[in-house]
């Protein structure tokens, strides 16, 4: 089933669901009290759940046996990227009306937009060579070196929001614990790959796509 391109489809629809719910309580006309407010938590949470599921991604199918689940990564992850445009774009839009001058002095003094926009800027080029095309023209190697740069950009981005909500934490704890199980899992995944290299070596690496 997950090999059908039509699950491929049904999964890009699933990832279109929280804009479209956004446009329609948008519609509806019950973004609260501050619309720019809501607009840029409910774009921000998305980032991090999909930052969150396309790191899921490799140990889920590990865990599950199921290697096929890796068809669906460099989708999630390009919606991470999707849903994290929309995020800078409220803020530079809707909040700051493209005032460049006031929003280089909010990157530069303000520690949670200096984060937050780091963990964009980590998302950019990993958006820019999702392709198989990229692949090969940096080759596999350096393409998954690259590529790794999607820890530090969800790093970034959990940072962001923890400074950015000051007094209520939890779900930006919430978020930071999820990233953090996910990225200690790869760490013993590696360290038990250098300490049985012989069983590593069995298991042919081929280049994926995010």
């Amino acid at each position: 089933m997950l090999t059908s391109r039509w699950t491929k489809v049904v999964v890009f629809a699933l990832c279109l669901v929280p804009v479209l719910l956004l446009g329609w309580t948008g519609y509806r006309g019950e973004l609260g009290a501050n619309p720019i407010e809501y607009i840029t938590h409910w774009t921000g949470d998305w980032t991090l759940r999909f930052l969150a599921i396309t790191l899921a991604v490799t140990p889920l199918r590990k865990l599950l046996k199921r290697p096929d689940l890796i068809r669906f990564r460099r989708m999630l992850g390009l919606f991470a990227f999707f849903y994290g445009c929309l995020h800078l774009t409220t803020y530079v839009w809707l909040d700051k009306f493209f005032d460049w001058p006031e929003i280089v002095k909010d990157i530069g003094k303000r520690p949670f937009i200096t984060a937050g926009f780091t963990a964009w800027v980590l998302m950019l080029p990993l958006a820019m060579t999702s392709t198989a095309a990229s692949i090969r023209w940096l080759g596999g190697k350096r393409w998954r070196a690259l590529h790794r740069a999607v820890y530090f950009s969800a790093i970034a981005g959990v940072v962001h929001y923890y400074w950015l909500v000051k007094s209520d934490v939890r779900k930006p704890v919430f978020y930071g614990t999820i990233v953090a199980a996910l990225l200690i899992s790869r760490l013993v995944d590696r360290l038990r790959k250098l300490r049985f290299p012989q069983r590593a070596s069995v298991r042919v690496k081929q280049p994926v796509k995010l």
